[in-house]
């Protein structure tokens, strides 16, 4: 259950909503090349996945300060690894929740009580429009 709630966070956190990539055509969330085969993998931008948090979880301000960082350097993490195309498939899937993880445990200790429930029941919620038309040549 626990993997499948971090899973959740990751995606959530990786892959922006219908209505924030709305605003990602603009640039925002370019697609990252994910190997020459021609496949990508879309990484949203610290803002995009900044956005939803703040309105899935109603963030005062301050947590959105004290949060971009987090979502910065998971963002950075995520399009290192999308970029090396020699990483086998367990590895980028093994270093990628471990980038999850670690953001997952740095944003919680930002969130009040009440929050957390907030996200833990947005984990847990199906989230189609998150899963968009996302490919990894490593499958």
């Amino acid at each position: 259950m626990n993997h499948f709630r971090l899973l959740a966070i990751g995606t959530l956190l990786m892959l922006a909503p219908t209505t924030v990539a709305q605003q990602a055509t603009t640039g925002t969330a370019a697609p990252a090349k994910a190997s020459s085969t021609g496949n990508h993998a879309v990484v949203p931008t610290a803002e995009v996945q900044l956005n939803f948090l703040s309105t899935k979880l109603d963030l005062t301000a301050d947590q959105q300060d004290k949060m971009k960082p987090i979502l910065q350097e998971l963002h950075d993490a995520t399009m290192k690894l999308v970029q090396d195309e020699r990483m086998s498939h367990e590895d980028y899937n093994s270093k990628v929740r471990n980038s999850r993880y670690t953001a997952d445990r740095k944003i919680r200790e930002i969130l009040n009580d009440e929050q957390r429930k907030k996200l833990d029941q947005v984990e847990q919620e199906p989230h189609p429009e998150l899963h968009g038309n996302v490919t990894d040549s490593r499958n």
